[in-house]
């Protein structure tokens, strides 16, 4: 099953990019609903590269939900910046989702596209994959705000 959410963010293009490169930025745009826990390599990195990222998945913080990998590459795009992470755990065999960030009519424009098969429970993970990518842009608009108002020149 696919989903396709997007929303407008009220910073540049290169400052959602920016962003966008940083573990530190996935952990801000899943709490409080997801909590990841490196496992391999068993630190973050300062910015996503290339490469197969193992990390222990809590729900809420509470409920453990296994490992997953994460699996970052960087497509070409002619539109913008796409960053992709083709992962997979034990339950969830393809969590293949795409970040898009592009310059849309003059404003920034995110966009997650993902693909989920988990079998037979590839509904239920579906539902929760719409509630947190909701949760997600929610939190993507929040930093963008804050970013907008901090580089905002005083009056």
């Amino acid at each position: 099953m696919q989903l396709q959410i997007s929303t407008y963010l009220d910073c540049s293009v290169e400052k959602a990019i920016t962003h966008a490169k940083t573990t530190r930025m996935l952990k801000f745009v899943a709490y409080p609903l997801v909590h990841f826990t490196p496992i391999t390599p068993s630190t973050w990195p300062d910015a996503w590269a290339e490469g197969t990222y193992w990390v222990g998945v809590r729900i809420l913080g509470l409920l453990p939900f296994g490992r997953q990998a994460i699996v970052i590459s960087f497509p070409p795009s002619e539109d913008g910046f796409l960053l992709r992470d083709n992962g997979f755990s034990a339950l969830v065999n393809v969590w293949d989702h795409t970040i898009s960030i592009s310059l849309e009519a003059g404003q920034t424009r995110y966009m997650d596209t993902v693909t989920i098969n988990a079998g037979v429970f590839t509904l239920p993970v579906w539902l929760f994959a719409q509630a947190f990518y909701r949760h997600r842009q929610r939190r993507w608009r929040l930093l963008a705000r804050h970013v907008a108002e901090v580089e905002r020149p005083a009056p």
